[in-house]
């Protein structure tokens, strides 16, 4: 986060779809750091989330509803005079996608057109950025991802990306709005409550000396950051954008540029928590996933000037320790 200016958030009014998932909840905590006023769009209670945990929900202001609610969502932004949005809210995971297609359509696309037409029609001159993903590339055959490339998702997680990613770029392009893309990594930290995925599922098995389980074959490539990069990440987006508003429209790639394979992963984990001995079992019954995804995050360190602080080792070291103290 070095090159984020230390004064521009505070009392920056500031909105957040999805504020109670991982990277929301530390999001919020970064800028309320920065002595931002925050505004929290939450749909469902929930008590186990980080955002809640930490008593930084007391500390926001809570709006209940639905990201597809246009309504709700314009009045949010007349009433709290939002200056930044952070659109994150989203169905995130891959095999709830394949299970629930239209619930991930409605959310994942359906949220985005309907947070972009209320920004449109309340014409607030927020800056407003949106959370697409590498899984919005889809399946290529040169790696790493650049921001050149055509974005192809074709399994219903994938796709609703593309589709919010495309729907954002419209809008900057058609309507003048001042809207940016991240296309993160695969983002893992603490506070991570979803023990299906390999970050919190390895490290819970490592703390308590099980095998972990890898639901693929152990060899899908992806790259991995540390949550608080990516909140990083995020917030120099934002504060690039108010200031440069030719940024509008464009979309950043935000990675380690060190992809690992699954069970490359599985191993430095058992390695941070001095647990070796443990055999990861591999399952092999994952669907839909592509091979090999990873990132070129150049045009964010050249035109951004963003660079993650944590390295693999560094992040996991952090992550576990957050693990072992709420296993505690």
């Amino acid at each position: 986060m070095q090159t984020l200016d230390p004064d521009f958030w505070r009392g920056r009014r500031v909105l957040i779809t999805g504020c109670t998932g991982l990277l929301g909840s530390w999001l919020c905590g970064a800028l309320m750091e920065r002595k931002a006023e925050i505004v929290g769009l939450v749909r469902d209670t929930v008590p186990r989330s980080l955002l809640v945990s930490s008593g930084n929900i007391e500390r926001i202001i809570t709006v209940r509803g639905d990201v597809r609610d246009q309504s709700l969502l314009e009045r949010v932004l007349a009433e709290y005079e939002i200056e930044t949005v952070f659109h994150l809210a989203a169905q995130a995971i891959v095999g709830v996608a394949r299970r629930d297609p239209t619930g991930t359509f409605e959310t994942n696309i359906g949220g985005t057109w309907a947070l972009l037409e209320a920004a449109r029609r309340v014409n607030s001159g927020a800056q407003i950025v949106v959370a697409s993903s590498d899984k919005a590339y889809g399946a290529h055959d040169e790696l790493p991802y650049t921001e050149e490339m055509e974005l192809r998702g074709r399994h219903p997680y994938d796709a609703s990306k593309s589709c919010a990613d495309l729907m954002a770029q419209s809008y900057a392009s058609t309507y003048g709005l001042s809207v940016a893309i991240t296309r993160c990594g695969n983002l893992y930290g603490g506070g991570d409550l979803n023990w299906n995925r390999l970050v919190p599922g390895t490290a819970r098995a490592a703390l308590e000396g099980e095998p972990p389980l890898i639901r693929s074959d152990g060899q899908l490539t992806r790259d991995y950051l540390y949550v608080e990069d990516g909140a990083g990440a995020y917030l120099t987006l934002a504060q690039s954008l108010a200031k440069n508003p030719e940024l509008a429209g464009r979309a950043f790639n935000f990675g380690n540029d060190a992809p690992v394979s699954v069970l490359e992963l599985v191993r430095a984990i058992l390695e941070a928590a001095d647990q070796t001995n443990l055999e990861p079992r591999i399952l092999n019954e994952a669907q839909d996933e592509i091979p090999a995804q990873y990132l070129d995050s150049s045009r964010a360190h050249e035109e951004l000037g963003w660079q993650p602080e944590y390295s693999l080792r560094d992040g996991l070291e952090r992550t576990l320790e957050w693990y072992r103290n709420y296993l505690a």
